[in-house]
């Protein structure tokens, strides 16, 4: 089902609409480029009359009264994003991640199986088997508090943090099969 998203981070604002629209600048409308809080779905947006939009700030684009976006265009592929959104698109997601922690750990407490073979946990970059199994052991012991507590539990785990932030951005970019934090 659908997810909608209630509130994007501006990673891009193109006061004068975009480079290519070849329409006369009196027919441009101003135009910014979002990322999801929640679902991390790419989103255009137009803002109201006078709006000026930073990179960064978060914005309500859900049901009801806005305040600072008019309309959204709609959901965007990866490819359409501007040389500015796709670098700040990294650090959001970083900064999402850190700023949600305990969203993304309980990730860790409740990850269950996909099929007989395969665990998704395992579809986090870096982890396998072996790190499941421990993970699995570790959180029917003692539910996880954060990353430190899941680095500090799990022998040899790499950066779960890090692996988040990875699987995230690889399931914008469509390079998954299986998306566990993306909706599409």
């Amino acid at each position: 089902m659908e997810q909608r998203e209630e509130i994007v981070i501006v990673l891009d604002f193109l006061p004068n609409g975009y480079p290519f629209d070849e329409r006369p600048s009196h027919m441009k409308n101003p135009v910014a480029q979002a990322v999801g809080r929640d679902h991390f779905v790419l989103l255009e947006l137009v803002p109201k009359k006078g709006i000026h939009l930073q990179p960064y700030e978060e914005v309500y684009v859900g049901e009801g009264k806005r305040d600072k976006i008019h309309h959204i265009i709609g959901r965007m592929p990866p490819t359409r994003l501007t040389e500015t959104a796709k670098s700040e698109l990294s650090f959001v997601i970083k900064d999402l991640v850190r700023k949600y922690e305990k969203r993304y750990v309980d990730f860790f407490n409740t990850a269950g199986p996909l099929s007989t073979r395969m665990h998704q946990l395992e579809l986090l970059p870096g982890l396998g088997k072996k790190h499941m199994w421990q993970i699995l052991e570790q959180r029917d012991e003692k539910p996880f508090e954060g990353f430190d507590d899941l680095k500090k539990r799990v022998k040899l785990m790499p950066d779960p943090e890090k692996a988040l932030i990875k699987r995230i951005m690889n399931e914008i970019e469509g390079k998954e099969k299986h998306n566990i934090f993306v909706d599409v």
